[in-house]
């Protein structure tokens, strides 16, 4: 069986969702082919941030476009949900990061006063003391040095987001198959063809959007698209009374009331399980930071493999071999996935293409 399309776009995660939305919102014809339930899901492992303090730090483009994305959001959510009827849980309070020593401190003002300075200022940020933070965090623990404070984060359901966008992409005519893992592609006069286990599928252009699975199709295109995952583990807990009004990346209290720990970074090849010893010392450091949470009971705990390049940067890349085939990989699924919706959709579409696009090419990885 086949089926033909104007594009495709191989993953139906955060960014594929964001990227089939977009071009489709340009009146094209799309397709969306993603995996099963046994896949790698990223998008479902996800933080939940609006964030941009520290990205970017020494990459000026990125913390362009970080916080371009940022200043986005608010006009996106409102959208999504009168698209949709799916209020995704958008707010924007400004975000903390909590040092724990003299290090972080140092570590972190630096990283702040350097995002500032590759977006000329529009970044904006506080180093605030303990005694500071404590006005605004009533219940931070003493041994809690202080944090770093920036009014443009924000933080969302991103299950939400991503029902959001798949409602919203299909209202715009997208096909979602789901169950379709791409297993080769070949180059035809006219385009590409998709084949999965039981179908073929045609195309004239194609995304891939597809997480870890990037590196392998993208050589099948001519792309070199090096990815590295890396494992974050995360807690959720019981509800508790309200006492954090806006996110870390420590812990982030959800509007459900309930409490969202994590930070841990691991290589850990393709295991997205948990393990005790990580779980301990995230949880450990959320006690530290609040110690009232001592007593505070764990509801569940899950890992995820982030989507991770040598740089820690996105790929945004056309093949120069097989024109009409390009590749889409990034981390931050959250935060630039109205930039995916929006200028990348563009550049895929070939209307009027956004200068930071093109920083963010594949051909870096060949110097």
């Amino acid at each position: 069986m086949e089926s033909i399309c104007e594009t495709i776009v191989i993953g139906g995660g955060l960014v594929g969702a964001s990227v089939a939305m977009g071009i489709a919102s340009k009146g094209h014809s799309v397709a969306v082919l993603d995996g099963g339930d046994a896949d790698f899901r990223a998008s479902r492992g996800n933080f939940g941030l609006t964030w941009v303090q520290g990205k970017g730090a020494h990459n000026s483009a990125y913390a362009q476009l970080n916080i371009l994305g940022a200043g986005l959001w608010p006009a996106f959510s409102e959208e999504l949900e009168e698209a949709t009827g799916i209020p995704v849980g958008y707010r924007k309070p400004g975000g903390l990061d909590f040092c724990l020593s003299e290090e972080e401190w140092i570590t972190r003002s630096e990283e702040m006063r350097l995002v500032s300075q590759h977006t000329n200022g529009e970044f904006t940020y506080e180093m605030l003391g303990h005694a500071d933070l404590k006005k605004r965090v009533p219940l931070i623990s003493d041994s809690v040095l202080g944090a770093s404070y920036s009014p443009h984060d924000g933080h969302l359901n991103p299950l939400y987001l991503l029902r959001a966008l798949h409602q919203n992409m299909i209202s715009l005519g997208c096909r979602y198959l789901p169950n379709q893992k791409v297993g080769s592609i070949t180059r035809n006069q006219d385009g590409f063809t998709l084949h999965t286990e039981d179908r073929q599928h045609f195309a004239n252009r194609i995304v891939l959007c597809c997480g870890l699975d990037n590196t392998r199709l993208a050589q099948q295109v001519g792309m070199h698209i090096p990815i590295e995952p890396v494992r974050g583990q995360l807690l959720i807990t019981e509800r508790v009374a309200p006492f954090l009004n806006m996110p870390s990346l420590q812990v982030r209290q959800t509007c459900e009331g309930t409490l969202q720990i994590g930070d841990s970074h691991e290589h850990a090849d393709l295991d997205d399980g948990t393990s005790l010893n990580v779980i301990t010392k995230i949880a450990s450091r959320a006690v530290q930071i609040f110690p009232h949470l001592k007593n505070v009971h764990l509801n569940r705990a899950w890992g995820a493999l982030r989507i991770m390049t040598p740089d820690g940067l996105p790929v945004y890349h056309q093949s120069e071999e097989y024109p009409g085939a390009f590749a889409v990989t990034c981390h931050s699924g959250v935060t630039l996935s109205v930039v995916h919706a929006g200028i990348l959709a563009d550049w895929i579409c070939g209307d009027n293409p956004h200068h930071l696009i093109h920083a963010f090419s594949a051909d870096r990885f060949h110097v």
